[in-house]
């Protein structure tokens, strides 16, 4: 588990450089979604996720992830999102000050939803590696 040392390691480094390698946005995240270089982490509780789910998410609760970080595949660019950023944010921060490069999505799931509708839902779910 994180400690108070990393933590304060994480906040001591940061820069701009960190602020702007530390987001994504939809556009892109679905970009690297169908060439299989990314992970989609929902951060959201589970009834939210049953309620309604975009694309391949998997679905780790913000209270969850502390334990469940070893689902994380650490060979692709770890995307964690809600429907806005407030709890993508606090994952994010997390998960970099365990050093897992995690970026939070900018325009949150409604985002990613906008930019998921007709043609575009259709190529992209046609696009997902299999």
């Amino acid at each position: 588990m994180a400690d108070d040392a990393d933590l304060e390691r994480y906040i001591s480094t940061f820069d701009y450089a960190a602020r702007k390698e530390m987001k994504i946005d939809s556009q892109d995240l679905i970009k690297l979604l169908e060439q299989g270089q990314a992970q989609l982490i929902d951060i959201r509780f589970k009834e939210e996720f049953e309620a309604w789910r975009v694309g391949p998410a998997t679905n780790i609760p913000l209270p969850e992830l502390p334990a469940r970080l070893a689902e994380l595949d650490t060979e692709k660019i770890i995307v964690v999102a809600c429907p806005h950023k407030d709890r993508a944010t606090i994952a994010m921060v997390y998960l970099r000050s365990r050093g897992i490069p995690a970026k939070y999505l900018t325009d949150g799931l409604i985002g990613l939803a906008e930019n998921l509708r007709g043609d575009v839902a259709r190529n992209f779910v046609q696009a997902l590696p299999h």
